[in-house]
């Protein structure tokens, strides 16, 4: 799948069938946020896989906005250290990392927000790290929707040259 198709059909997936996301495909998932840019370099991120079941239920118990976290096969806690850039560096890696999976039929959703404080005692992560988000990744159950998204009409979010000169 080319990057636009991963873009244009990416949906979020909450619902994961039970079957392993294969170690190769783990791994490229890793290195897509591994390899994405970052301000100056900084590269403040760090990415933990969880693949325990006990753990994934701990995961999607403290993550109030993602108690489906818990049935997922795999997850990827997504932390920065301390950095003014943490955040938008952070968010680019979650990104390159969901359409990387995206591509490779394995579906994902961002979990939480920052407001994670206490799942780092439970993941070692130390107390000056922010998790910015819980990503949960497995082969969606039900793909009926795939790539059909409401998308308010392009004139109306893009301006060409000054706000409010439709981009056509």
């Amino acid at each position: 799948m080319d990057v636009f198709e991963a873009v244009r059909t990416v949906l979020a997936v909450r619902q994961f069938k039970s079957d392993p996301v294969p170690a190769e495909v783990v791994r490229q998932i890793v290195e897509s946020g591994h390899l994405t840019a970052s301000s100056i370099n900084g590269q403040p991120w760090h990415f933990i896989v969880v693949e325990d079941k006990a753990m994934l239920g701990q995961l999607g118990a403290l993550a109030r906005s993602g108690p489906y976290i818990a049935q997922a096969p795999l997850a990827i806690i997504v932390a920065v250290a301390p950095s003014p850039y943490g955040m938008s560096d952070a968010s680019r890696a979650i990104q390159s990392m969901v359409l990387t999976a995206w591509a490779a039929g394995v579906g994902s959703n961002w979990v939480g927000f920052a407001n994670l404080a206490e799942v780092n005692p439970v993941v070692g992560l130390p107390d000056d790290h922010q998790i910015i988000a819980i990503l949960p990744f497995g082969y969606p159950v039900n793909l009926t929707s795939k790539g059909k998204k409401v998308r308010k009409p392009l004139g109306e979010i893009a301006s060409r040259e000054r706000f409010g000169q439709p981009f056509e």
